[in-house]
């Protein structure tokens, strides 16, 4: 009987163990504490240029010839048989002293204004010649970099240039079953400085942080968790593991019935 009590007592051990392996839902689930958020994100997010920034500008007018002389325009031939072309929109090219070449207006310096500050300050000068234009700017190359324990590793071009942390992850694919979702890595560049911040998506209060909304060229590291890292060092994966345990349930029965 003794035999048969120190058996159990081994069983329910080992079987305390596996249980304790597993990821608890503290450190698994995100949005965690949602419910004590303001109802109103107090983080107002809004687009700053930058040196590479690729920006399309156009300005428009009731009269469209007289709005030609601040637009750029190339031709591309869509068919070398008939040779006919298509007009294309010329791009902008933030330079590394961050300044852009407009016409009429000439060199700009755009880098670390927002887009409202340059709409206005175009809006100011091309009202000199031209009543009530519209200014239309956006950033053409705009894009975030996902990878780490992502199911879609990547780079990914965002045309409303406006995007979330977990948005960025979700066109990833997800994290994986692997993912630290308590570490998550964001990097940037601002005005030549380069800033880095960790993330703990389980604790809503990650919607507050400047981190939130992702700028352009950011680079996102989802890190591994625990249980990634302690496979990797000591061998045993999950599924073995627990296959260890089935096997282990069958010989302590076993000798439970030869006891008996």
């Amino acid at each position: 009987m003794k035999n048969k009590k120190s058996i159990v007592l081994l069983l329910l051990i080992c079987i305390g163990l596996t249980f304790t392996s597993c990821v608890s839902r503290k450190d698994f689930m995100p949005y965690q504490n949602v419910e004590s958020l303001a109802t109103e994100a107090p983080n107002q997010f809004e687009t700053v240029f930058q040196p590479d920034d690729m920006l399309s500008i156009v300005v428009s007018a009731a009269n469209p010839i007289i709005a030609e002389p601040y637009n750029v325009y190339g031709t591309v031939v869509t068919t070398l048989d008939s040779g006919v072309g298509q007009r294309q929109q010329h791009t902008y090219l933030v330079d590394e002293e961050g300044y852009i070449d407009f016409p009429i207006l000439g060199r700009i310096h755009v880098a670390g204004k927002t887009k409202s500050e340059v709409h206005a300050y175009l809006q100011k000068e091309v009202s000199k010649d031209i009543n009530n234009p519209i200014i239309n700017i956006r950033i053409t190359n705009f894009k975030v970099t996902v990878h780490g324990e992502v199911n879609r590793a990547g780079v990914h071009t965002v045309g409303s240039e406006r995007i979330t942390l977990p948005e960025a992850i979700a066109l990833s694919g997800d994290m994986t079953i692997y993912g630290n979702r308590q570490k998550i890595l964001v990097m940037r560049e601002e005005n030549g400085i380069r800033k880095h911040n960790y993330v703990d998506l389980t604790n809503a209060n990650f919607m507050n942080s400047d981190f939130y909304y992702l700028k352009q060229n950011d680079i996102v590291f989802v890190e591994q968790n625990n249980v990634r890292k302690n496979s990797a060092a000591v061998g045993p994966n999950i599924s073995t593991m627990f296959s260890a345990v089935s096997l282990l349930v069958s010989i302590v029965t076993l000798a439970i019935r030869i006891n008996n």
